[in-house]
This record gives structure tokens, sequence and C-alpha cells, in this order.
């Protein structure tokens, strides 16, 4: 894998030209839903109206001037330290190459330091999304249960787990 463009940066508030973006990504990787694309551009929406009382935290990966991927995530509610990340997508002439590492690395630092100690990721069974499985295993997560048929026939939902440790941990 390459390494991520150079003058990668993050961003954590939303714009409102930022909901157009996210339609652009979610829509051009190929692989959801027009249902699908409408909640993750809703999620963003709810960040933008509500600021940090809005149960979703974004992140935004920009470089060469706009952006080129976004992570979407947020604690469990009822649960200690619990977390959710909802969205990572990177655009696809940059998959590949580091993007959505940085973004899952910054979204784990960020839960962490936040009081997260474990995050969840949900996704799709179907033979499409095995790169997407793949690269969660590369970084660590591992199966916390797998239902069948869960969004339609032959489309289970598979969610995986990783605990992190807390934020400063092992450092003096």
């Amino acid at each position: 894998m390459a390494p991520p463009p150079p003058d990668l940066t993050f961003r954590d508030e939303p714009r409102a030209a930022d909901l157009a973006r996210v339609r652009e990504l979610v829509e051009a990787t190929g692989f959801f839903t027009d249902e699908e694309v409408r909640v993750a551009v809703e999620l963003v929406d709810d960040r933008l109206a509500r600021g940090p009382a809005s149960d979703y935290t974004v992140i935004f990966a920009e470089s060469g001037g706009g952006v080129v991927g976004y992570s979407c995530y947020g604690r469990i509610p009822l649960t200690h330290e619990s977390w959710d990340i909802y969205w990572i997508v990177v655009d696809r002439a940059l998959q590949g190459q580091g993007v959505g590492k940085a973004l899952l690395v910054e979204s784990e630092r960020r839960i962490a330091l936040a009081g997260g100690g474990r995050i969840y990721i949900e996704t799709s069974t179907r033979a499409q999304y095995q790169p997407t499985r793949d690269f969660y295993d590369r970084n660590g997560y591992g199966t916390a249960a797998m239902l069948e048929h869960f969004y339609a026939e032959g489309d289970g939902k598979l969610i995986l787990v990783r605990i992190v440790p807390p934020a400063g941990a092992g450092q003096p």
C-alpha cells in the first residue's frame, strides 16, 4: 500500500458543501443503495445542524485542497465505552493509498481520547465487501457476530470489534 498523500490533513467540523461531496464519495463506490447514500448524507447533515450536540462525529480527510475521504462515528447510547464507526469512505482515485487507514487510525485515536474502549463496525457479508472485511482484519478488528440474511436473503451483517487501549496507555 502506498503512503497517504503528504499533504493529508483532517478537519472535524462539516461545512454545507460537504453534504454534496459526501454524497458523491459514497455514490462513487458503487456499493451502496440510494437509501444508504441518503443515510450517509443525513448523518453528516445532523452534525452540521446540531454541532457537538449531534450523536455523530465526522472527520474529513483533505488533500490537494479538497475532501478525499471521511469517517463518521459515534458513542453507542446506553454503553460505558462502546462506539460505532458508521462510515469510512475514500475517493476511488485514492483507495489503497493509505487514506482509509489514516482515517481509521485518527477515528480510533479520538474515540480513545473520549473514553472509548470498544469500537464496533458493521458490514455486509456480500462478496463485494471482501476487500472491506480484509481492510478491517488487517487493522486488528475481529468478528464479534454474524447475522445471516440480515439485510436481505444471502446478505448477512458482520459485526466487527476492536478493543482500543485508553488514551495515553503505555506512554510515560
